[in-house]
């Protein structure tokens, strides 16, 4: 592992393949973790290993960290991703050098080892831990009792504020409004969420549940968690402090 500044690198350990339009454009057990943001890695990949043409379209991005980055178009078969692919051949990082970074987004579906990932890459110092609890939970918003519960699901993440789920009759439903936002996690799946109306006031998108969560988050299955930055939550009587986060 080496580390410079606030990018971290690392050799994983899984299986990593990629696909676009059906075709497979990497495939190794090679993989490098990069961690260029603090949140989360992101994959970088030995050039030997990717099954597609990269094709210089003659763009460079600079990195304070990482250097210069020349940007190649990914090409396999019939289809072509864009920009989606980076090499820093002449980083002052050398495990970077016979490395590509391909943009997440921009690939059809990914793999570590033969189950899909979501988002970004698992992050290896990322625990999960989804505990029943018979705290007492109650949720205010805008002074309004949303949701009272002794029987949560508390789930703790690292590097985030442990998560509130409580059981939908639990819950007054009657004050959410479902909207049209879905995020994904690696770690729990696809999100849906809601609004909570109290009188004319719309407190948007502070509700989230997984109906079908990954199995390493399965007890939070039809569950729902509000955003503790957002609204105040008492557990066992004592207001919790809004914590601050990126999501703040």
């Amino acid at each position: 592992m080496s580390e410079r500044g606030r990018v971290r690198v690392e050799q994983g350990q899984k299986r990593v393949r990629a696909y676009l339009a059906g075709s497979l454009v990497v495939d190794t057990v090679r993989p490098y973790l990069v961690w260029e943001k603090p949140y989360y890695p992101t994959y970088y990949l030995p050039a030997e290993d990717v099954r597609a043409d990269l094709v210089e379209t003659g763009e460079v991005k600079q990195s304070p960290s990482r250097g210069e980055g020349k940007v190649y178009d990914v090409k396999v078969g019939t289809a072509v991703a864009e920009g989606a692919a980076l090499r820093y051949e002449e980083s002052p990082f050398k495990e970077l050098r016979p490395l590509v970074r391909l943009e997440w987004d921009a690939m059809d579906e990914w793999f570590e080892e033969d189950e899909p990932v979501y988002t970004h890459p698992r992050d290896p110092y990322t625990r999960v831990d989804a505990l029943p609890s018979s705290r007492h939970i109650r949720v205010e918003v805008g002074g309004v009792t949303v949701a009272e519960s002794s029987r949560s699901v508390i789930l703790f993440e690292t590097g985030l504020p442990a998560r509130y789920y409580l059981p939908m009759t639990d819950v007054r439903m009657d004050l959410l409004r479902s909207t049209d936002l879905r995020t994904s996690c690696p770690y729990k799946g696809t999100a849906e969420y809601w609004s909570v109306v109290i009188g004319d006031e719309v407190h948007e998108n502070i509700v989230w549940g997984y109906r079908t969560p990954l199995p390493e988050s399965r007890n939070v299955a039809g569950l729902v968690a509000f955003y503790n930055e957002k609204v105040d939550i008492f557990i066992d009587g004592v207001r919790e402090e809004r914590t601050r986060s990126r999501f703040s």
